[in-house]
């Protein structure tokens, strides 16, 4: 007879149980206890892979940063190269809201999330930002990416737009003249994020043309 079916604990497995309970149930779902139930082991088992629950968000956090795509960063025309990791680093925590709390909650701490900042930040550089204006860029980047995939723009407004009218006129007139341009749900959502990221990326062309013309 074969041996009975145990769970393969690792580190890996064990992240990626603990981003699907995020996923699931939300941050603050994760205890030692649910995810030792949705691996089907005894809690203490655990601990023969990691040494504690900061173990464990440490490896969420290598999980969620190996899904972000770095390698635009490395293309020419810049603007375009930065607005396509961009673009994928929302992507990312549209699959995975959940997991932003993890984000807004921790320091930069994992290899991952350190070799990612310091690829971006050497990218502006090599664009032409000093040191100083590259982490501005990187810092509003990353309102606008976390900001975007956090909130929802569109359905924060719960009646349709007519019905903000007449006590509210431009809000009415705005949710409709957007619907008429595209009434999918996340269709404005996905409008405002672009507009964002070429306000940001229009800006710092503009600054860095006019560093070099001086």
């Amino acid at each position: 007879m074969g041996r009975p079916h145990q769970t393969l604990l690792s580190r890996t497995a064990i992240a990626r149980a603990a981003l699907d309970l995020i996923d699931d149930r939300g941050y603050e779902a994760l205890t030692m206890r649910a995810l030792a139930d949705r691996l089907g082991v005894r809690g203490a088992s655990l601990y023969n892979h990691i040494g504690s629950k900061d173990d464990i968000l440490d490896a969420v956090s290598d999980l969620l940063d190996a899904e972000i795509d770095t390698t635009p960063l490395h293309h020419t025309p810049w603007p375009e190269g930065i607005a396509a990791y961009a673009r994928g680093y929302r992507r990312v925590f549209q699959r995975h809201p959940n997991a932003i709390a993890l984000v807004a909650r921790r320091g930069v701490r994992t290899e991952g999330a350190l070799k990612e900042y310091d690829t971006l930040l050497a990218a502006l550089i090599g664009a032409g930002c000093d040191p100083a204006l590259a982490a501005e860029t990187a810092a509003a980047l990353d309102f606008l990416v976390i900001g975007s995939a956090l909130e929802t723009y569109t359905a924060g407004f719960t009646r349709p737009p007519a019905a903000y009218r007449p006590a509210y006129p431009a809000l009415a007139d705005s949710l409709e003249a957007a619907a008429r341009i595209d009434p999918a749900p996340t269709a404005l959502d996905d409008r405002g994020f672009e507009f964002g990221l070429r306000m940001i990326l229009g800006g710092l062309a503009q600054q860095l043309d006019a560093v070099r013309s001086d």
